[in-house]
């Protein structure tokens, strides 16, 4: 028996079918912008515990939905969990990111690895799916999320976070047989992942390819969109009688953007880099397109944010296929008062879009 949604209009935005009007989330609305997040942060102690423990996850997660009307909700994790249940010994350090105490740097490494099953080692994401989707009681559709293949790869072998990934484009072009080995068993890992994410409720499911933009065209291809493709056509494409429509996000990908049309998700999502209407021109009616308002325009007041999302709805224009959404993750310093501008103001200026 299908499920029925109270508001289903980012899940409709994203199959191309009629809307009221332009449905909106932002990428890492649970997060440092909001007090209560911050709050909730410093109860768990670190952001480790606070993705590991289902009740505090599904607290984040809600907590967004609480304050503004948007559209969906995304699970409160992070992409990092899966090189963490394979045993590289995860910790986020303050103000510098995620560390790896074992870094992937050889043959020998990858060949330690295994694929990391759902319900085992990573209950506690399912945990907290299952409890998440109780708690939002049918109101909007819950998203699930994985990193690409080649951005959890950056991270397992430059072992924290890299401006110019050395470590892991040196592995790419000395030692390719061996990145492509890691690549094939995060593939494999994060197909299981999404797939037990659906399983557990998640109604939709993106991929984070967050790192894609800093490779090469041929590279790019061959490393990171080849893979994403595998993932996406081994997704399971039903749940509860329902379509779980897939997006593929890949920041700085906008010169890829055909290629991205063609990997086989129902939308592409776009940075703040490109405009939005040409996307569109490009991409036609393959895909639907989420984006792509960029992050800056939060730091300055709500009239402001209100020109800046009618431009990008006026650029897009009419019918359906758009998922508002900023260009990239929200930034800690970002006024709440701001996000709430941008949701009235992508709900008020869409709906003559949608007649």
């Amino acid at each position: 028996m299908p499920v029925k949604l109270k508001n289903d209009r980012f899940l409709r935005a994203l199959l191309r079918q009629p809307v009221d009007m332009t449905p909106v989330w932002i990428m890492r609305q649970a997060g440092r912008y909001l007090p209560e997040y911050r709050a909730t942060r410093e109860k768990a102690g670190d952001f480790v515990t606070l993705c590991k423990t289902p009740e505090l996850a599904c607290e984040v997660t809600l907590q967004p939905l609480a304050r503004f009307p948007l559209d969906a909700a995304i699970l409160f994790s992070d992409i990092l969990t899966i090189p963490d249940a394979m045993g590289l010994g995860l910790s986020i350090v303050e103000k510098q990111g995620p560390r790896f105490a074992r870094p992937v740097r050889t043959a020998a490494d990858i060949d330690k690895l295994g694929v990391p099953d759902p319900e085992e080692e990573l209950a506690y994401v399912m945990d907290a799916i299952r409890l998440i989707r109780r708690e939002l009681h049918g109101s909007v559709p819950l998203i699930g999320f994985a990193g690409s293949p080649w951005t959890i790869g950056t991270y397992m072998v430059e072992g924290q976070s890299s401006k110019d990934f050395s470590l892991a484009k040196g592995m790419l072009y000395s030692d390719p047989h061996s990145m492509h080995k890691l690549l094939d068993l995060l593939t494999r890992s994060i197909t299981s992942y999404l797939n037990a994410q659906i399983d557990a409720g998640v109604q939709a499911v993106m991929i984070f390819d967050s790192w894609g933009g800093a490779l090469s065209q041929d590279s790019y291809h061959s490393f990171s969109l080849d893979y994403m493709k595998q993932i996406v056509a081994n997704l399971k494409k039903d749940s509860d009688g329902n379509k779980v429509p897939s997006i593929i996000f890949t920041k700085g990908g906008g010169l890829w953007l055909d290629d991205i049309a063609n990997a086989g998700s129902d939308a592409i999502g776009l940075d703040w880099t490109m405009n939005i209407g040409e996307a569109r021109a490009k991409v036609g009616d393959r895909v639907a397109i989420q984006g792509n308002l960029d992050t800056a325009v939060l730091y300055s007041g709500p009239e402001q944010v209100k020109q800046e999302v009618g431009k990008i709805l006026a650029s897009y224009g009419e019918g359906s296929g758009h998922v508002f959404n900023l260009g990239h993750g929200i930034h800690p310093g970002i006024d709440p008062a701001n996000v709430a501008a941008l949701v009235e103001a992508v709900h008020e200026l869409s709906s003559p879009y949608h007649k």
